[in-house]
C-alpha cells in the first residue's frame, strides 16, 4: 500500500498556523479540529515547519519554557520528514519509527498534498491485514467465490 492510498481515505486537508501565532492557538486548532499537527506557514504561505502536541508538552513541561502565550516559532519543529503520495507504507512506518517522528508531509510535484500519521500508517495496515485474514477464513471455509 502507498501512502496516497491513506490520503484518499482520510483526506488532504492539512491545518496550519503562523509562526507568530501562540501556543494556545495551536492548541485551540488542535481540539477543534480533534488533529494532534499543524502545518506551520510564513505569510507568504511557505511551510517552515510543524507542531505537534508533542512539541507543546515538551516546551511546557520544561520550568524556563514556553508558555501557551509563546509563539509557535519557539517550539516547532523545522526539520520535518516528507515523503511523496508513492511512498510505501512499510517504508515510511520504518524511518517514522526510527527517526521517531510521529507525522510527515506529503509532497508531490504540484507541492504540499497532505500530512500523514504514524497513526493514519498503522490504522490502513490493520485494515489491510483485517481484510486479508477475512478472505483467507472465506477461502478457507470454501465460501466467498462463486463457482
Amino acid at each position: 500500500m502507498y501512502v496516497k492510498a491513506v490520503l484518499g481515505l482520510k483526506g488532504y486537508e492539512t491545518y496550519s498556523v503562523a509562526p507568530d501565532d501562540s501556543v494556545l492557538t495551536a492548541l485551540q486548532l488542535f481540539n477543534s479540529n480533534k488533529v494532534g499537527f499543524a502545518v506551520v506557514r510564513d505569510t507568504a504561505g511557505k511551510v517552515v515547519g510543524g507542531i505537534s502536541e508533542r512539541d507543546i508538552c515538551i516546551a511546557l513541561s520544561d520550568p524556563d519554557g514556553a508558555g501557551r502565550k509563546s509563539a509557535v516559532r519557539e517550539v516547532m519543529t523545522t526539520d520535518i520528514l516528507t515523503c511523496s503520495p508513492d511512498d510505501n507504507l512499510i517504508r515510511l512506518m520504518a524511518v517514522m519509527t526510527e527517526k521517531r517522528n510521529r507525522h510527515m508531509l506529503v509532497y508531490d510535484d504540484e507541492g504540499l498534498q497532505g500530512v500523514i500519521s504514524i497513526g493514519d500508517v498503522v490504522k490502513h495496515r490493520l485494515d489491510e491485514i483485517m481484510r486479508e485474514e477475512e478472505e483467507l477464513l472465506k477461502y478457507i471455509e470454501g465460501t466467498g467465490y462463486s463457482a
